[in-house]
């Protein structure tokens, strides 16, 4: 088995419960959800939030595994986890740069006082984003407001420009989007508005459709759907073509690629795995997870132990991970995930 590898990314989902937006598709906050009562039911889980005493080991842990990056919470809103500065704290004694999802409201603190901790120890804010209009926006990411988000995204820029000027240090700005049929007619001017504003990539995947009310959002429901994204992808390239940025590069697309109608079933065997070998989940409760597909989905791979009882290293010599790794194309979640790439 497959041994000489090692970890790039390990996500830390401190606070999953905190979230101060309803976005239609997420997991647990969505309108359509019943995962917090579901979860209370089965497993008398009333609140789930990492343990302060846990981020600091976790850093001395990936330090020593050469881990590159630290991910603060995807399942919530990180920046409202009460010991955030305890990531920008152990970021700095490190040297492990954070990489940090948000929703963008930038709760609590003002903008640019978030700015000021984030900007010097991150190497990529992903901003999520899902329209470009206030009407889209706001109706799939319950809760929110687009121009004052929009001001954020700008004011955050601004100063990483000015970050940047002043020490060289670059952190990419992305927005990440989820690929809706109600959102996706507005990628084209998605894409130009990241321009305009000095964002560096635009990153997506396509939806995981947890609730009945969202399935007939996905491109892979019919033939016609796909045709549509397809269709879609080709203005979005297009635009990345004869767009540049202020320095003259073109913007990133990641994952805005086209699709064939069968991959709704099952996805072409060569495409890769993008998480195994590179990145590791560890739950509020300690679960640790190789990849972020949802919750009662990956329980399907197996049981990888639970933090601090088992370490993450002893996770990457577990037969169970060594095991995912060879064999992971013939798991059935594995063969129809979406994160899967060529």
């Amino acid at each position: 088995m497959k041994t000489n590898f090692s970890l790039k990314r390990i996500t830390l989902d401190t606070n999953p419960e905190d979230c101060n937006f309803n976005c239609i598709m997420c997991e647990e906050h969505s309108i359509y959800s019943n995962f917090k009562e579901n979860l209370f039911e089965s497993q008398g889980i009333k609140r789930r939030l990492m343990p302060k005493i846990w981020i600091s080991k976790i850093f001395k842990e990936a330090k020593k595994l050469g881990i590159e990056e630290i991910i603060p919470s995807t399942m919530g809103e990180p920046l409202l986890y009460k010991h955030i500065d305890l990531f920008f704290e152990n970021a700095k004694k490190y040297n492990i740069k954070l990489n940090l999802t948000t929703n963008g409201s930038f709760p609590v603190k003002k903008v640019e006082e978030w700015a000021k901790l984030i900007i010097p120890v991150t190497s990529d804010i992903k901003i999520s984003w899902n329209g470009s209009k206030k009407e889209t926006y706001e109706k799939i990411m319950q809760k929110s407001s687009f121009y004052k988000n929009l001001d954020n995204l700008k004011k955050i820029i601004k100063y990483r420009d000015e970050y940047f000027e002043r020490t060289k240090y670059y952190c990419r700005i992305t927005l990440q989007l989820t690929f809706l049929q109600n959102n996706m007619h507005e990628l084209s001017d998605i894409i130009k508005m990241a321009y305009r504003l000095g964002v560096d990539r635009i990153k997506g995947h396509h939806l995981w459709t947890h609730f009945k009310e969202i399935k007939k959002l996905s491109f892979k429901i019919s033939e016609k759907s796909v045709k549509k994204w397809n269709e879609i992808v080709v203005k979005a390239i297009e635009i990345q073509e004869n767009y540049r940025r202020a320095n003259g590069e073109k913007i990133i697309l990641e994952n805005i690629s086209p699709l064939k109608f069968q991959e709704k079933k099952e996805i072409p065997e060569f495409y890769k795995c993008p998480f195994l070998e590179k990145e590791l989940w560890i739950s509020a409760k300690g679960k640790i997870s190789p990849c972020c597909a949802p919750d009662n989905l990956r329980n399907s791979l197996g049981d990888f132990g639970n933090y601090p009882e088992t370490s993450i290293s002893e996770v990457l010599k577990s037969d169970i991970y060594l095991d995912l790794l060879e064999n992971y194309k013939s798991k059935k979640l594995c063969k129809t995930c979406i994160m899967r790439k060529k």
